[in-house]
């Protein structure tokens, strides 16, 4: 007797869960978007100054990667020229080795000729802080928005980071992504309206204003609202994910419906997201600005990315204070 062989169905694949998709570093997720788009475009490049990860991720697409070594200039300088022959490259490399090491390369090569290169940057701010006062990279905000024509996003968590990437595949002219190095608590537990330029709204409020950027500084101005909503101050709390065009229309509206703004940043208080505010205020609106970041000085302080907020008095204490003396509730 012939035995007759029974197909069982398979087991339908489950999907994960919003937390198990976004879980790990923002930059994991930013690079397994990317891979996701250089399967459907041959034209995208991923170049690397040997960050680690990279060349094992585009093992199967060998043609679409380039490893330069620890040359972060020769990084810049051979994006540009891919971008100028038509190519989509995405450069990986430090913050702290972009702004500074291969500055000249992105003024001159990149932002210069307006070429359209990612430049995705990782262990920005204190993230990277264990490795000593070499790696605090609080001074890139203040170096890459000087550059005309370069677009500087800073996504709050591995959401944003994800549609930070995508959005820049198709962003005309050059776009830096600052991310951190370790893994941070989600911001966004659904889909998020990212756009380039344009803040989002985390909570609202018309008493006082909370701009923050980044992942810690982000989560800093939520808990501090909650503190405020506790004692009867509504806070509108804005991402600004994007330092470079910087949204000068929510932030000259919360200087006219609230009584003040605070900025929090993990970079120094010259010349990041507090200057950039402050240009706009003083320039077009008119309320007073505290700004919240690391002090205007050299720190050889060695520790943790929350330990160092901390010592530079980055925390939602200090958000909550700042905002109960602009809204005269400490009197």
């Amino acid at each position: 007797m012939t035995e007759l062989t029974i197909a069982q169905e398979a087991p339908p694949v489950q999907e994960p869960s919003w937390e198990e998709r976004y879980a790990g570093p923002s930059r994991d997720i930013c690079r397994r978007a990317l891979l996701d788009l250089a399967r459907e475009d041959p034209r995208i490049m991923c170049v690397d100054a040997d960050v680690g990860g990279l060349e094992s991720l585009f093992a199967d697409l060998p043609e679409q990667y380039v490893n330069v070594g620890i040359a972060e200039a020769n990084l810049i300088g051979m994006a540009a020229g891919m971008a100028a022959a038509g190519l989509v490259p995405f450069a990986h490399t430090l913050s702290g080795f972009a702004a500074t090491r291969a500055c000249e390369q992105i003024k001159v090569d990149v932002a210069g000729n307006n070429l359209p290169v990612r430049i995705i940057v990782t262990h920005g701010g204190l993230s990277a802080g264990h490795y000593g006062p070499t790696h605090h990279a609080v001074d890139d905000f203040g170096i890459l928005r000087l550059m005309p024509q370069l677009t500087v996003l800073v996504p709050a968590d591995a959401v944003e980071a994800e549609q930070a990437l995508i959005a820049s595949a198709g962003h005309p002219g050059p776009v830096v992504i600052r991310l951190g190095r370790g893994e941070t608590p989600l911001v966004h537990g659904r889909p998020c309206e990212f756009q380039i330029g344009r803040a989002l709204t985390l909570a609202d409020g018309d008493d006082v204003t909370l701009v923050a950027t980044g992942p810690y500084p982000v989560l800093m101005a939520l808990r501090a609202a909650e503190t405020l909503a506790a004692e009867g101050i509504a806070a509108r709390v804005l991402n600004m994910h994007t330092i470079k065009p910087l949204d000068e229309e929510a932030v000259l509206r919360a200087a006219a419906e609230t009584r003040g703004v605070i900025t929090v940043e993990d970079h120094l208080v010259v010349g990041g997201l507090g200057g950039a505010v402050c240009e706009v205020v003083a320039a077009r609106g008119g309320c007073p600005v505290r700004r919240i970041g690391v002090p205007d000085r050299f720190s050889d302080r060695v520790g943790g990315e929350l330990d160092l907020l901390e010592h530079a008095g980055v925390t939602p204490e200090r958000i909550a204070a700042e905002a109960r003396l602009l809204t005269g509730a400490a009197l």
